[in-house]
């Protein structure tokens, strides 16, 4: 492959910030990446004393491949805590592909089987998903992945025929799921399914009904990246979510004021590797076998479902900005998004335009055209105090 794939380095940051002080901060006079290291403060030396008179419970955990943080406000928040945790556990054991004794791992070596309730669950959503994105999420993608070697690290260019036998198998119509039994069986030898696409959302929105269950007032959770914040603040303030720029990690593409929202980002930034010059990341085109290039370096996806924002932000990145612009018009009452081109243009869909600041020019995308269907909007954004 001759093209150069531009890989990014994106997360999503849970940031708390103060108040602004009413002033607009233009992209001449300050940049995101200026935010003094005095006002960062990470996850872990948070106390008691940031939460407003609230108690705040608070672990790192590494799980599904990446670190954690769950935190949660209240009276009850340490029970919360630790009962996210829990399920943090029992969810990468039943869902990893790279366990043999999953229950993913051995549906894989034994041609089928039959799924949890958790399991079930998921395969539905993710057939959902196939059949919407109209198979830009693919969830018999774990074939290709393992040609690449992105499912162990033992990265390559795959040869061309072998690509092209793997990619027939990357085939959810090889897939036979009955619902009524929540057995699944595939119709070729070497067909492999992976829920890692939407795992780490449906993740985060079961801490959410683990947070109402214990009457959490508060709380948030980042699970490497894909963050979803539950309420407001202990303050009653919004909370403010930074999304990353690719540039740098010190660098922002602007801040998300929102509540009972998952805000989800993906990008080439979590595995690549680079080959004679070239930088392959790990987001696949189910339609070509190789990473997708469609004019994208992020997707940010802000929804109240955690698992579909976590779908639709690997998805409408495969898709290209025009076909995940007619997608959001489609779907504009599941969520909104924000897009960064390869030319470094920033879009946010209008649903948001109200929440997100950035320094950066923002063309902001409606559902309906008027004019060219896009305004634009000069960068203000106020980045005074963030906590990370």
């Amino acid at each position: 492959m001759k093209k150069i794939i531009r890989t990014i380095m994106i997360s999503v940051v849970i940031a708390i910030l103060t108040a602004c002080s009413g002033r607009n901060v233009s992209m001449e006079t300050a940049a995101s990446s200026e935010v003094s290291s005095e006002n960062v403060v990470t996850s872990s030396e948070l106390t008691s004393e940031n939460a407003s008179d609230d108690t705040e419970a608070v672990r790192d955990v590494f799980a599904m491949d990446t670190y954690m943080t769950v935190k949660a406000y209240g009276p009850n928040g340490d029970a919360a805590v630790e009962a996210a945790v829990d399920e943090i556990t029992r969810l990468d054991a039943l869902l990893s592909t790279g366990k043999e004794d999953s229950e993913i791992g051995q549906i894989n070596a034994n041609n089928g089987g039959q799924l949890s309730e958790d399991g079930a669950l998921l395969m539905e959503r993710s057939l959902e998903l196939y059949e919407s994105t109209n198979g830009a999420f693919d969830v018999a993608i774990y074939p290709v992945m393992k040609a690449w070697g992105f499912t162990d690290g033992n990265y390559q260019v795959p040869d061309t025929d072998i690509l092209k036998a793997t990619l027939e198998l990357a085939d959810p119509s090889l897939i036979d799921y009955d619902k009524e039994t929540s057995t699944v069986s595939f119709k070729k030898d070497g067909v492999q399914i992976d829920l890692g696409g939407i795992a780490k959302g449906y993740t985060s929105s079961r801490i959410m009904d683990i947070y109402r269950e214990k009457g959490v007032t508060s709380g948030l959770v980042n699970l490497g990246g894909n963050a979803q914040v539950f309420g407001t603040k202990p303050d009653g303030s919004l909370w403010r979510v930074a999304v990353q720029s690719p540039d740098s990690e010190d660098e922002y593409l602007g801040v998300l004021e929102a509540k009972d929202k998952a805000i989800i980002t993906s990008g080439g930034y979590e595995r690549y590797f680079e080959k004679d010059g070239v930088t392959y990341h790990h987001i696949i085109d189910p339609a070509t076998g190789y990473p997708a290039e469609n004019g994208l370096v992020s997707v940010t996806i802000v929804s109240t479902d955690g698992t579909l924002a976590d779908g639709l932000s690997t998805s409408l990145f495969v898709m290209g900005k025009d076909k995940a612009v007619d997608y959001w018009k489609a779907h504009s009452d599941e969520f909104d998004m924000i897009l960064l081109t390869d030319d470094e243009k920033l879009y946010v869909s209008e649903g948001i335009k109200d929440s997100f600041t950035s320094d950066r020019e923002v063309e902001i995308i409606k559902k309906l055209e008027e004019d060219d269907g896009n305004e634009r909007r000069a960068g203000n954004m106020c980045k005074e105090g963030i906590a990370v």
